[in-house]
């Protein structure tokens, strides 16, 4: 018996589910060149436009330039550097928590952090939406596994009151591909009533939520007490690359000895954590940023809304537009590409079936003028595969008679 590859593959494409990656010859920005064609892009998670800032890019060549490029070894070997350390504190003092721990990416710091604080015997709860790190981390802890339906504390309630042993409630902050916010004080209550932990990852919330960037947790106004664990990840608002978890010293402490992902890895290029140490303060101090991403992400949605499309429950920086279809959320992305607007298909099974969409995203980067300039685009491809999509039923229709 050997693999069938070939078939798998070619269903895959059958299904209009195959995966393609565009390829990037330019830094990340508004303006990119992908593929050989220059094009305006909104799909990029640089939600505040650090990933190109000549101040970040700055500290980073100044950090390899002192400290070289790899981390050499694990943070438990010889790995753990100056600008690691230098990170941890300042994202604890972000955070307003007592311990921060730097992992590699976003993945990692999911799957060790759950990993770690859970085992058999033990229960984690789940936001059906989770990101696939969470859903993949809860499986492979060994605990009780359950999903309550999307956002619903009533549904958390009846799966807490099930709960065995140690019980973790795990969300994202912001769900990725809905762009709709957790309701974090009604969940953390639920949990608090049980004696069960809660656990945001809070990957796009960081940088666009709260009057400082700091997140969901500083958007309702919640502690330590509520959200034993924190974890955000570097790479979107921050523009680097990289993750962390923030918590209670104990809970630092426990995933150092615990944590498999944080053990067995080569620590991150110390260059990279200088690079963040830059890019912290610029999320802190620059406000006009947030300000700015708030009044692209109004003024798309008025004119979204104006065209007729169908929007998702959103003020983030994440603007889903609900297609439904797989082929025909393909035809729209294909269509906003022939006016030099880069906006990704977004497909089962990243979101349910019937729910393909494409997923716009902002950046204080962007422009009022490249807005416009989208909208106008989206105005003319949704006329364009509408009116296509009609003339293949009427022809289905004529053959079917």
């Amino acid at each position: 018996m050997s693999f069938d590859l070939t078939a798998r593959l070619a269903q895959r494409q059958a299904d209009d589910l195959y995966r393609q990656r565009p390829l990037l010859e330019s830094p990340q920005g508004p303006l990119v060149r992908v593929d050989g064609r220059p094009m305006l892009a909104f799909c990029s998670n640089d939600y505040l436009g650090l990933a190109n800032h000549p101040e970040v890019i700055a500290a980073l060549r100044a950090g390899a330039e002192g400290w070289g490029v790899g981390g050499g070894a694990s943070h438990l070997v010889n790995g753990h550097c100056g600008p690691h350390h230098e990170l941890e504190l300042a994202l604890a003092e972000f955070t307003g928590r007592p311990r921060a721990l730097l992992f590699s990416t976003g993945y990692m710091a999911n799957l060790g952090a759950v990993t770690a604080l859970l085992g058999k015997g033990d229960s984690v709860l789940e936001d059906r939406l989770n990101h696939a790190s969470l859903l993949d981390a809860g499986l492979l802890s060994g605990a009780r596994f359950s999903r309550y339906l999307h956002n619903d504390a009533a549904s958390l309630a009846t799966r807490l009151g099930k709960a065995e042993g140690n019980t973790l409630v795990v969300t994202d902050g912001v769900f990725s591909m809905d762009g709709d916010l957790a309701d974090l004080p009604a969940l953390c209550a639920e949990a608090r009533r049980r004696g069960a932990w809660v656990m945001v990852d809070d990957a796009h919330g960081f940088g666009p939520l709260g009057a400082g960037g700091g997140g969901i947790v500083e958007h309702f106004g919640l502690g330590l007490d509520d959200v034993p664990v924190l974890v955000g990840t570097l790479g979107k608002a921050f523009g680097t690359a990289g993750a962390f978890v923030a918590g209670s010293e104990e809970l630092v402490e426990t995933l150092i000895q615990f944590a498999r992902p944080y053990i067995y890895t080569t620590s991150q290029p110390p260059a990279l954590a200088c690079a963040t140490l830059k890019s912290l303060e610029l999320l802190r101090s620059e406000n006009w940023r947030r300000e700015h991403l708030g009044r692209l992400v109004a003024r798309f949605r008025r004119g979204a809304e104006a065209i007729g499309l169908t929007l998702m429950d959103s003020f983030t920086p994440i603007q889903p537009i609900l297609i439904g279809g797989s082929r025909q959320a393909m035809a729209l992305s294909a269509a906003l590409r022939d006016h030099g607007i880069l906006v990704g298909a977004i497909r089962p099974p990243t979101v349910p079936a019937g729910s393909a969409r494409l997923r716009v995203t902002f950046s204080a980067s962007h422009s009022e003028e490249q807005v416009d300039r989208l909208l106008e685009a989206l105005e003319q491809s949704w006329r364009q595969v509408s009116s296509s999509l009609l003339a293949e039923l009427d022809a289905e229709e004529g053959e079917d008679a």
